[in-house]
């Protein structure tokens, strides 16, 4: 007899969902509008006094291909770069391994009144260096809880943590590996190691679905989002993190800023 395989989160998504080139301008159109007033609320520049509102820090992870670099674009696209720090992680350094691996992320934190977006995360630790054999088991097992209370410890100080999974199909990501690969201006973002990592796409799925499933809690839940389409997923990234930061300053008892309206010409 076949066992079947119980539905996990992500077999779960609808991965057809996906919007029209207009649907897209209209609705990134306002969101960005929105997360621009809001991000200067929290950065104080609203307010008369200059009160800082609370530190949030956005983290994107996702499949290889899925699109975190197009939605960072987009989620930043409004801000003035000296409101904002988007900062990418890749493998640490030989001094970065000499530390606990959460140590590298500290330094580029937000504090009170500032926006921080990572390009992947502490969740290495759980995923490709679980996969590739990088973390020793007991290291990556112990990781789950460090990294839970690394988070619960962050929020108590006040932080929004608004966390992404980016899922992308096997048959998509290998359409945009072709893409990517006979595009002249875009292969630098295929290598070898994506071709490997997509062969453990069974490991990767199931680090993934792990990681999903012992570190979402009130203070950093996960939001997936359906990647294989861009539009969608660029539209989804910039409303979750609105309604973290209208949720999160409401929570933490700040006034939420009505959107204003352009005055008339």
């Amino acid at each position: 007899m076949t066992e079947t395989k119980p539905n996990t989160r992500l077999d779960n998504l609808d991965l057809t969902l996906k919007l029209s080139k207009s649907e897209e301008k209209k609705r990134l159109k306002a969101g960005q509008a929105r997360l621009l007033h809001l991000r200067l609320a929290l950065g104080g520049q609203l307010d008369p006094d200059g009160t800082l509102g609370p530190p949030l820090c956005v983290v994107l992870e996702g499949s290889d291909a899925a699109g975190k670099g197009g939605a960072i674009k987009r989620l930043v696209a409004p801000l003035d770069a000296r409101h904002v720090r988007v900062v990418q992680f890749a493998a640490p350094t030989h001094d970065e391994k000499r530390h606990h691996f959460l140590w590298r992320f500290w330094r580029w934190l937000p504090g009170w009144g500032g926006m921080a977006v990572f390009d992947r995360s502490w969740y290495g630790r759980v995923l490709v260096e679980r996969v590739e054999g990088f973390a020793t088991d007991e290291q990556w097992q112990r990781a789950y809880n460090e990294i839970v209370e690394f988070e619960q410890t962050l929020a108590a100080e006040g932080m929004i943590i608004v966390k992404f999974w980016l899922n992308v199909s096997p048959d998509e990501q290998l359409k945009r590996f072709k893409a990517r690969e006979a595009d002249p201006l875009k292969n630098w973002k295929l290598t070898a190691e994506d071709w490997r990592n997509r062969e453990k796409r069974d490991l990767y799925d199931a680090a993934v679905e792990e990681m999903l499933e012992r570190t979402d809690h009130p203070a950093g839940p996960w939001v997936l989002v359906e990647a294989d389409d861009k539009r969608w997923a660029r539209v989804k990234v910039i409303d979750s993190v609105v309604e973290a930061m209208e949720r999160g300053m409401a929570e933490r008892g700040l006034t939420v800023p009505d959107q204003p309206t352009k005055a008339k010409s």
